[in-house]
């Protein structure tokens, strides 16, 4: 006798339904550049491949910084932080002073990019370096920022190899996801998904 599921609640959409249940994403710090030249480094959780090409977008407000440096220098990076580094994350979401600086941001250890002109954080698993393709606006008071891969490098352990089990390549390098709303978790394990033989990307 199979168990019957229970009835659906339906959600109020005149509000963002969001908050009401938990949804997994990658945790990302979006680097960009001030416009008195220093670097800075934003959380964000909206972020996605676009298409099966080198092109990255995240979601950001205008009225953020982040936005607008990317579309005024026409470049941001991307860091994917390790699980050990979220208090890092979490420091890079802290408010700016009255000068309009973010102290805690700089603290947070850093490399340069090669390609464009920004930081990467140091010992991210992934890092990526985007020029700016465009900004798709109207997303309420949000807007997609999309970049171009110019530049990309990994933590060896994070590569998927011919020889390596995927078991293998997670449990050396986790990585850290964001639980909607306010938490986080570190992936290690997964499961092989059941991909039809006759499906194509």
């Amino acid at each position: 006798m199979s168990k019957t599921s229970p009835r659906p609640v339906e959600l109020d959409v005149r509000v963002p339904v969001w908050e009401r249940f938990f949804t997994v994403a990658p945790l990302v710090l979006v680097g960009t550049r001030e416009p008195d030249g220093r670097f800075d480094l934003a959380p964000k959780h909206m972020v996605l491949p676009l298409g099966w090409q080198n092109f990255f977008g995240f979601v950001c407000t205008p009225r953020h910084a982040t936005y607008a440096n990317a579309l005024r220098e026409r470049a941001f990076t991307v860091s994917y932080p390790r699980p050990g580094q979220f208090v890092q994350a979490s420091l890079a979401a802290s408010g700016r002073c009255v000068d309009g600086t973010k102290p805690a941001t700089e603290a947070l250890p850093t490399v340069p990019a090669r390609r464009v002109a920004g930081v990467l954080v140091d010992g991210a698993v992934v890092q990526l370096e985007c020029e700016l393709e465009r900004t798709v606006d109207g997303f309420g008071e949000n807007s997609l920022v999309v970049g171009r891969i110019v530049a990309a490098y990994a933590d060896p352990d994070a590569l998927r190899e011919a020889d390596r089990a995927p078991e293998d390549v997670l449990a050396a390098a986790p990585l850290l996801a964001y639980v909607h709303p306010g938490r986080f978790a570190a992936i290690a394990a997964a499961h092989s998904f059941p991909i039809p033989e006759d499906m194509h990307r």
